[in-house]
């Protein structure tokens, strides 16, 4: 057993070389001047970006933006529902209480904790991180930061809870006069802050500064060396991406001790990514039936109760003319879940039977899927405020209902589903990452990449 602080020995590090996170190639990255993006030849995958505005004041003035409008937005009612005089208002917390108030205490839980909890955190770590590097010496503690931060923003979900608060609203003015309170444009200012804060933050010049990126004895691998050493004895961080190489060929699974920039575990490959995957895909599918059968919620209105499925509310929403919303709704509801459910399983079967032609296709079809996978929560937002705020005693009440259940398990365990799976297996497995020059065969109809580990820039 080897301290968990202290890497093996064996490893140096390999300045200038990323490795592609979704088809595993490793190749040289030049210096990127500002608007520069380098995307992986092979499979078009994103490696760095370089910002055209400041890496720090830029993020750090929409960073104090967004906590300003976070703090207001916790305090500011989001609309008003009234009923021939009767008002109740519904802010950002009061979704989750009534949730947990009728004995939906996990959706509850869940809602709160992607809207209320994880949006203040993400953006107390940004202000943590962007205040820490303006010290002479940037703080080790940035390090963890960065690393949390990067895994935490995808669960902060400011910006589909919008959506669901457009819906609830079409569902809302059919039956009384709603008015949009100062909430709702402050939750609107708060999502436009929070994605200009993550476009202009380049997490790659805090990396790379001298303070945080301390080696702790490793040695530095002559980066002139060509070509780069057999793939099986490199490998990457998966949290900060600093690439190393060791004496002899890595396991893929094996545990290598922690990165010395981030602190991360550093393996060659995810642990367990094949049968993790099928486990998540298989729990996923067995709520899905469920899901879209059992109502989400119910409406009951001067005595009269009606159940709503997910498919009865896209088709309310279509029947009121409501085009654009149904078709999202449909698409984020129903079509999303399916589209990470079959996308995956498609992957893991090519990875068992290779075919070389379709990896560049699906690496494209999995960034798809981890970038639309928490979109399916607009239902279950939507839902988080029609309780809280159709609360009216003998005239009409909002229940959830035992679907929103399935519905939230199968958004979940679909974003672990695509969180766990390693695309790079599926390259792996057609013998594309046994050599840097690898390259497709012209029998497979298809052009063949580039045998070159050096790449050019592209400009953003």
């Amino acid at each position: 057993m080897h301290h968990r602080d202290t890497p093996q020995p064996n490893l140096r590090v390999v300045e200038g070389v990323h490795e592609c996170p979704t088809c595993g190639l490793f190749q040289r990255v030049p210096s990127l001047e500002p608007g520069l993006t380098a995307a992986c030849p092979r499979c078009g995958g994103k490696l760095e970006r370089r910002r055209r505005t400041s890496a720090i004041l830029a993020p750090l003035g929409f960073c104090v933006a967004s906590l300003a409008l976070y703090w207001a937005l916790l305090l500011s009612p989001l609309l008003v529902l009234d009923v021939h005089g009767r008002r109740n208002a519904v802010n950002l917390i009061s979704g989750p209480i009534e949730l947990i108030h009728q004995g939906f205490g996990e959706i509850g839980i869940l809602v709160g904790f992607t809207t209320v909890v994880m949006p203040g955190v993400v953006l107390a770590l940004m202000l943590a991180i962007l205040g820490g590097s303006f010290r002479a010496q940037v703080p080790l503690w940035i390090r963890p930061c960065m690393a949390w931060y990067e895994r935490l923003r995808p669960w902060s979900m400011v910006e589909v809870y919008v959506i669901g608060l457009i819906v609830a609203y079409t569902k809302l003015v059919d039956m009384a006069v709603v008015t949009l309170e100062p909430g709702a444009f402050l939750l609107g200012g708060l999502m436009l802050m929070m994605a200009v804060m993550d476009s202009t933050f380049d997490a790659s010049i805090i990396w790379r500064h001298q303070s945080v990126d301390k080696r702790h004895g490793l040695g530095l691998y002559p980066s002139d060396v060509h070509p780069l050493p057999h793939p099986e004895k490199m490998l990457s961080c998966h949290a900060c991406h600093l690439v190393f190489v060791a004496e002899d060929a890595v396991a893929a699974e094996h545990d290598m001790g922690d990165c010395p920039r981030c602190g991360q575990i550093l393996r060659r490959r995810k642990r367990n990514s094949f049968s993790a995957t099928i486990a998540f895909l298989i729990a996923s599918l067995s709520c899905y039936v469920p899901a879209n059968l059992f109502p989400v919620m119910s409406l009951t209105k001067l005595g009269h109760s009606g159940p709503h499925t997910i498919i009865g509310g896209v088709i309310e929403l279509w029947q009121s003319k409501l085009y654009f919303l149904s078709l999202l709704v449909l698409f984020a509801s129903i079509t999303v879940p399916v589209l990470k459910i079959v996308s995956l399983n498609v992957m893991l079967y090519y990875q068992r039977h290779p075919r070389r032609w379709i990896l560049p296709w699906l690496s494209k079809l999995y960034r798809i899927v981890v970038f639309i996978g928490r979109w399916s929560m607009i239902d279950v937002f939507m839902i988080s405020i029609l309780v809280a705020v159709v609360r009216f005693p003998f005239f009409a009440r909002v229940m959830a209902e035992t679907g929103v259940i399935f519905f939230a398990a199968v958004v979940i365990l679909t974003i672990f589903a695509a969180d766990l799976y390693d695309p790079r297996e599926m390259w792996d497995a057609a013998g594309l990452n046994d050599d840097h020059a690898s390259s497709f065969s012209r029998d497979e109809k298809v052009e063949p990449l580039s045998g070159s580990d050096e790449m050019e820039p592209k400009r953003a």
